[in-house]
């Protein structure tokens, strides 16, 4: 069968729709094909925080590159996608938690990333609605924060633009070696197939290790000026570095709308896509802790999603080891709004044979795959 694209992307979420991006700007001919909607899986239930994490020296790489990305593109995202370089200031309630600011902020600074340490006092005039005292703070103001619906659509609109095509409704029953079988009995062909499927990739390509990890959102009526920048606790490093126990943490967002998004919570092996009432109660407690005046707000949604997961905390990018025709951009877990761009800017370096911006190798799915069959 003759080739229908010089590339598919399977998986129409945020990451899916940067590759096809990326793609599709250097002239590639492209497909996205989805089960669903834009955006219909992870997409809609993250809360839109680019962020420049530092767990580890490839996670600090991929999100600062990603985030240079961002902020490359901002001038010319639409309204809709809600782009605001909002800041992150990551809370200490005490002084141990103030400790990990201080590296935080050598760690940042050190690199290149602008950060300040606030005091107890500092941080009360910047989020008066904060509970008093808590010890301080780490700000760190080029971080952002999008709408992801929109954006993964304004992505596949530039793509179209370029000649991509969008196939939605379209079950994929499997892929490899150049082609994509759908689940009504007909296949698409390509030169390569790039796997952006989330947590559903392993059901696609056998051999990659990504699970599952619940997670719940929460967000508001209008409430403008309630906070004015992402605020997370220090103790959420600690709760999300967990690979087993379900968790929650202080983590909220203020949305262009007036609105705050609340989150954030971790469960794991539960498969069941309806909203946890216990997990929703601590996590609200978390929030009401930290900010005591949303006691009294109106929560008018609460919904869940799965993160994409693997072992070592970073994604999976670049070609399956027993069938190169296969890329893979999955795992992202809670930052693939953040790693959206750069995943694709590495696809696209690595169908091209181009030397990337950034090493690339802590990603490449055979640090886990090495003899699995694609």
């Amino acid at each position: 069968m003759k080739p229908v694209a010089d590339v598919i992307v399977a998986g129409a979420g945020i990451v899916g729709a940067a590759c096809a991006y990326e793609l599709a700007r250097e002239g590639v001919r492209v497909s996205v094909v989805d089960r669903g909607f834009i955006g219909c899986g992870a997409t809609s239930a993250g809360m839109g925080h680019i962020v420049v994490m530092d767990d580890s020296e490839p996670q600090f790489a991929l999100t600062r590159y990603s985030e240079t990305l961002w902020d490359e593109l901002a001038p010319e995202l639409p309204a809709e996608v809600e782009f605001e370089r909002c800041g992150t200031i990551w809370v200490a309630a005490d002084e141990e938690e103030l400790g990990e600011v201080r590296r935080k902020f050598t760690y940042y600074t050190q690199r290149g990333v602008a950060a300040s340490i606030l005091d107890s006092r500092d941080l009360a005039d910047a989020e008066p609605r904060l509970r008093r005292p808590l010890a301080g703070g780490l700000l760190v103001p080029g971080d952002s924060v999008v709408y992801p619906p929109c954006a993964a659509a304004h992505f596949l609109d530039r793509a179209r633009e370029r000649g991509a095509t969008l196939h939605l409704g379209k079950t994929i029953a499997g892929l490899g070696h150049g082609s994509i079988a759908l689940a009504d009995g007909s296949t698409m062909t390509a030169d390569r197939v790039v796997n952006a499927t989330g947590h559903f990739a392993p059901a696609l390509t056998p051999g990659v290790s990504v699970k599952p990890r619940k997670g719940h959102l929460v967000i508001t009526d209008r409430y403008p000026g309630m906070i004015r920048h992402q605020l997370v606790e220090l103790g959420y490093l600690k709760s999300a570095a967990s690979l087993t126990a379900d968790s929650v943490a202080f983590n909220v967002q203020p949305r262009k709308t007036g609105q705050v998004l609340i989150g954030s919570s971790r469960q794991h092996d539960v498969p069941d896509t309806g909203v946890d009432a216990n997990i929703v109660g601590r996590m609200l407690q978390r929030t009401f802790e930290y900010i005591p005046g949303l006691r009294s707000a109106s929560c008018i949604r609460t919904w869940t999603g799965f993160r994409a997961a693997t072992p070592d905390k970073l994604p999976l990018i670049g070609p399956c080891p027993e069938d190169p025709t296969v890329l893979l951009a999955t795992g992202h877990e809670g930052l693939g709004i953040t790693m959206s761009l750069a995943t694709g800017r590495l696809v696209a370096d690595q169908i091209f044979g181009r030397k990337p911006a950034i090493p690339f190798e802590a990603y490449l799915p055979s640090r886990q795959m090495t003899g699995a069959h694609a």
